[in-house]
């Protein structure tokens, strides 16, 4: 299930995104239109700020604006971002794997081979769905 974490701060990338002439941003417009508390969107913001996909201005005329072009922001790095892994079990996991305690043989294991095309279901859509792609898809 996609955690709100990420729901919101893919929101607030398409508001930015939307918004771009105006960058940058203030957390307190976004939060009040995209309808998002304002200390987690803080929070938020504060980690696509340290992975490089956001960048700040302090100060009065101080906000968030895209440090990347839309183009180059892809749905795999927002949700690892945020998220954390996309595989839904840790021995799928492609950059977060753990070995299950309870399964001997992964090979073997019929979950461990389903959540495999699931996962790479999910990673072929998120890999090619770009930022710019998805706001305009919303509009």
């Amino acid at each position: 299930m996609l955690s709100n974490k990420t729901k919101y701060g893919i929101k607030a990338l398409i508001y930015l995104y939307e918004n771009r002439e105006e960058t940058p941003i203030p957390i307190s417009k976004i939060a009040e239109e995209e309808n998002i508390p304002r200390k987690f969107l803080e929070a938020i913001l504060l980690t696509l700020r340290k992975g490089q996909v956001l960048g700040a201005r302090k100060g009065k005329n101080g906000g968030y604006y895209l440090l990347k072009d839309a183009e180059d922001i892809y749905m795999t790095e927002v949700l690892r971002l945020l998220g954390g892994p996309i595989a839904m079990i840790p021995c799928v996991s492609l950059n977060f794997y753990e070995s299950c305690e309870d399964c001997p043989d992964e090979e073997a294991c019929g979950v461990h081979r389903l959540m495999l095309e699931v996962r790479d279901s999910a990673l072929e859509i998120l890999a090619r769905k770009s930022l710019a792609q998805l706001a305009e898809e919303s509009t």
